[in-house]
């Protein structure tokens, strides 16, 4: 029955995706392109820069607007994280956009982690902004699963994570 549902990409959907990433010092603008490729595999850059050296760091930000996120909310569902998607991805949302960091690391495995809100994942991270109208319904919808049926969940309530990333304990 799973396999029947409606999958949400946010493509045609009335949403906008922006994924960011800044690249510095020995960060591998070859790696984080193919890493950002299993997670977005449309994203397109004209030339992938030259690798790091001695004396010559990575110095670029790259911005990429309005990826399908079909891929990555399938990896939401396979690594069965979409209660913590959901909490991780409305953490800084307001009426209308939500932006939320995802590890560059996870994703060179084609996998998510969200890191703890102020910290600093080694490997860096791709920021993920959506933007449009009716985007707490459309995230609550893209991260549905069916034990949503016997333990409801809805943006900030009782049961979302701590702000420090810890679970909230529920009875």
């Amino acid at each position: 029955m799973e396999g029947s549902r409606l999958r949400l990409s946010g493509t045609g959907e009335g949403f906008s995706t922006i994924v960011r990433t800044v690249l510095s010092g020995a960060d591998s603008p070859q790696k984080v392109f193919a890493a950002l490729q299993l997670l977005f595999p449309e994203v397109e850059i004209g030339e992938v820069p030259g690798e790091p050296s001695f004396g010559h760091a990575s110095n670029h930000e790259w911005s990429f607007e309005d990826l399908s996120l079909s891929t990555f909310l399938t990896q939401l569902h396979e690594q069965r994280i979409l209660d913590t998607a959901l909490d991780a991805m409305s953490l800084n949302m307001n009426e209308e956009s939500t932006t939320f960091q995802i590890s560059r690391q996870a994703a060179v495995a084609g996998k998510i982690a969200f890191p703890i809100p102020g910290d600093r994942p080694v490997g860096g991270v791709f920021e993920i902004s959506i933007i449009g109208n009716g985007l707490a319904d459309w995230l609550q919808a893209a991260t549905w699963h069916p034990g949503r049926s016997q333990v409801p969940r809805h943006i900030n309530d009782e049961r979302s994570m701590n702000d420090d990333g810890e679970s909230a304990t529920w009875v």
